[in-house]
């Protein structure tokens, strides 16, 4: 009766006010006799009318912009994610978007195309847009820089990045000579021109070189940590210098800049000793707190904006406020953590990629039409590797550290990126560069961000070595195991698992857990903290299984890849990685009728499986899994995780002769873990292989109480509830997946081994 009264209600509302409405508009047609209508209507216009129109909305300012937006983001992501599938910076991909864009190859081979996109009058909001990006972005890079670090290890730091500063601002100031007169723009004075030329060299991109550290996993070792500090300490001096280099060139001479010099150093003891210890202040009393009330987010945003303001009135740039901002924020990881993570989505997934797209419509290489150009342009990339790449080396050299040591740290500090292209496009609006000769700085910051990895590769071949994995020389007579997990819980498991094979055998045996974790290279703040969150609960757990543990933390743009290589690498015997229970999940496997199920002759499947064509094909393994059992050359187990807790009872199925490498687990398993083991074996493999009855007969004298065989084809599923784990090889995992056997469904956890 209440629905009957809600209906009767709602229809009598929504038709009476509707009816009235249409009533009104009725009624309203005869004013339009008084008044001069010039709109033409849909109604009472034509076709064309309707198309000049949504031409109109099509111009709208508002329109271009959220067009411009979709297909910068659109690209942008494509070629970041082609570069970091080679290997490269996804950095250097967004560059590259940028030109693309531009008129560089859009412009040229489209160019109504490019004018639609991308109208002249379109740009000046498009530039406000990624200046905002850049302030924000900035912003995350004074928080990201640990100031401790410095303080530790500020000796050899010091040396090392002012090396690297002076001697190729030097180079480029006296490159400046030669270029002047044919590169530098009408009334720019020498002084300006040269010094934007120095310190375009001597510039530093700290985000991606602190992401290359993390993704080699050099992190942790006494070269990273110098090269982390070194370019903490490079970041800051260039941009303190750059701050006095446009204040001279605002100004015209080093007398007159002075003034803005001298305000800059109030603005900066100003934020350190009054805003500061009243951010401090706001952090001790929110820090501890579970969620970081709105008011206090306003408060340390609008000091972020009041201080980007600051520096751009005093005429050092808005970006120079925008990185002092971050740094004085408060030394409370939650603090900073929480302002990256609010920042870092809309600053480099949005806002960023425009500046990547507004320089690349600025840059046009069709301006370097002759061979001369391109050997400038080659002799300016010269310049630049020479100072800052060997300047670098040669200061590490001297202040003690081995010649392969120095190199590297002189091709990460050769790493430009995005700082460069921040400082070329001040020195563009600034008008001290000209088009052509910031065409060419932007090839020069692509060509030196992108010889990085492969200059850290060539470093390790000549010197005949490898990444640092931070794992002690064990003798080789040590089974060493190597687990990678991700999720903390499976993390266990497989260290509960790692266990039960070497218990009695740790004088030699060794375990290494590893976590990776996919990088960003444009945020890389707090790691260690994370490293050490991600490792408490395996901590934890190997303290009560009394297992001495080695940890690997290492940030990674390919974890399947980096997983291979380090066990391929790592010189170890077996690697164990860890697998859902999604498998059984949403399959005939899951729906099992009845409490007894029939095994189906797997030597028929085996012929099956065979035949086709690859071995994953139809795998029941997600493509992270299959990725690392292609690229790894050594034993592997994957583990199926049903909560494994304790290694007692095993289940081991022998469903061909190939199998015979399982026993030598469990026999593992029994000496270490007094684990009792029952063999499945409906076809007669035991008796018809003499490797596997031989070592199962020792094993049956030795232990006869850990060992049992059983040849039934019926399986009861409350034999199978008691079971910890089922042992199995990858190729009969395989077959029996490929078959539908829905007697998988009451399995207990599974160690499926390739051998």
């Amino acid at each position: 009766m209440k629905n009957y009264k809600n209906a009767i209600f709602y229809f009598g509302v929504t038709g009476g006010f509707t009816a009235l409405m249409y009533w009104i508009i009725k009624k309203g047609k005869h004013l339009e006799v008084s008044k001069k209508v010039t709109l033409a209507t849909i109604e009472n216009g034509s076709w064309n009318d309707f198309i000049a129109s949504m031409q109109h909305s099509f111009q709208d300012p508002l329109a271009i912009l959220l067009a411009q937006i979709i297909t910068i983001i659109l690209v942008a992501r494509f070629f970041g994610w082609v570069f970091k599938k080679i290997g490269q910076p996804s950095v250097i991909g967004e560059i590259i978007a940028g030109i693309v864009l531009g008129p560089s190859l859009l412009g040229m081979y489209f160019p109504e195309f490019s004018a639609a996109l991308f109208p002249v009058e379109s740009l000046g909001n498009l530039k406000f847009l990624s200046q905002i990006g850049l302030i924000l972005f900035m912003f995350v890079i004074g928080m990201e820089l640990d100031l401790k670090v410095l303080k530790n290890k500020a000796n050899e730091a010091v040396v090392i990045s002012h090396a690297s500063i002076v001697i190729p601002f030097t180079l480029g100031i006296g490159l400046a000579y030669f270029v002047y007169n044919r590169f530098a723009p009408e009334g720019v004075k020498f002084l300006s021109f040269s010094l934007f030329m120095g310190i375009a060299m001597s510039i530093t991109a700290f985000p991606v070189l602190a992401r290359i550290v993390q993704e080699r996993g050099i992190h942790k070792t006494k070269l990273g940590a110098i090269v982390i500090t070194c370019a903490a300490a490079d970041d800051i001096t260039a941009w303190c210098i750059l701050a006095v280099v446009i204040a001279i060139v605002k100004a015209g001479t080093f007398v007159s800049s002075l003034y803005i010099i001298s305000l800059a150093i109030i603005y900066v003891l100003l934020m350190i000793f009054i805003v500061k210890p009243f951010l401090k202040r706001i952090g001790d009393l929110y820090g501890s707190k579970d969620s970081i009330i709105k008011p206090v987010v306003a408060i340390f945003f609008l000091v972020l904006i009041l201080s980007s303001y600051a520096t751009e009135v005093i005429g050092i740039h808005a970006l120079f406020g925008a990185f002092m901002a971050g740094a004085i924020m408060p030394d409370v990881p939650k603090f900073r953590s929480i302002f990256i993570e609010k920042v870092e989505d809309v600053a480099l997934i949005l806002l960023l990629p425009l500046f990547f797209v507004f320089t690349g419509l600025k840059t046009e290489i069709g301006l370097i039409n002759d061979p001369y150009l391109w050997k400038v342009t080659g002799f300016i990339i010269l310049v630049a590797v020479v100072g800052k790449f060997l300047g670098s080396a040669l200061a590490a050299k001297f202040v003690g550290q081995s010649w392969r040591d120095s190199l590297t740290i002189g091709a990460l500090m050769n790493t430009r990126g995005l700082m460069e292209l921040i400082v070329l496009n001040i020195g563009l609006e600034l008008k001290v560069l000209t088009p052509e000769v910031f065409t060419m700085m932007v090839i020069m910051a692509l060509v030196t961000t992108f010889m990085t990895g492969p200059a850290l590769d060539l470093i390790n071949y000549i010197f005949k070595t490898k990444d640092n994995i931070d794992n002690e020389e064990v003798s080789n007579n040590k089974f060493r195991i190597l687990i990678s997990f991700g999720n903390n819980e499976k993390g266990k498991s497989l260290l509960r698992l790692a266990n039960s094979l070497i218990k009695k055998t740790k004088e030699t045996a060794s375990v290494t857990v590893m976590h990776l974790s996919l990088s960003d290279e444009m945020h890389q703040f707090n790691m260690e903290d994370k490293e050490k969150n991600s490792f408490i609960p395996i901590v934890e757990e190997s303290r009560i299984l009394k297992q001495e543990i080695t940890t690997i933390f290492k940030a990674t743009i390919d974890i399947e890849t980096d997983i291979a290589d380090i066990a391929n690498q790592g010189d170890f015997d077996l690697l164990l990685i860890g697998l859902g229970k999604s498998i059984f999940e949403g399959t005939i496997l899951g729906k099992v009728i009845g409490f007894t199920t029939r095994i189906i002759n797997p030597d028929r499947l085996i012929d099956k499986f065979t035949g086709k064509e690859g071995l994953f094909e139809n795998s029941p393994f997600d493509e992270r899994t299959r990725q690392i059992i292609s690229k790894t050359k050594m034993p592997i187990g994957i583990l199926i995780d049903k909560d494994l807790q304790n290694v007692n009872e095993i289940f081991l199925p022998i469903f061909c002769q190939e199998d015979s490498f399982l026993i030598e687990y469990v026999q593992k398993l029994i000496y270490n873990n007094n684990s009792k083991i029952m063999i499945l074996d409906v076809n007669g493999h035991i008796d018809s292989n003499f490797v596997i009855k031989s070592a199962i007969n020792s094993l049956e004298q030795k232990y006869p109480n850990n060992i049992g065989i059983i040849t039934d084809r019926i399986v009861k599923k409350e034999f199978l509830a008691k079971q910890d784990l089922m042992l199995i090889s990858l190729e009969s995992w395989k077959t029996l997946v490929d078959s539908r056997s829905v007697w998988l469904s009451g399995v207990p956890s599974v160690l499926i081994l390739k051998h």
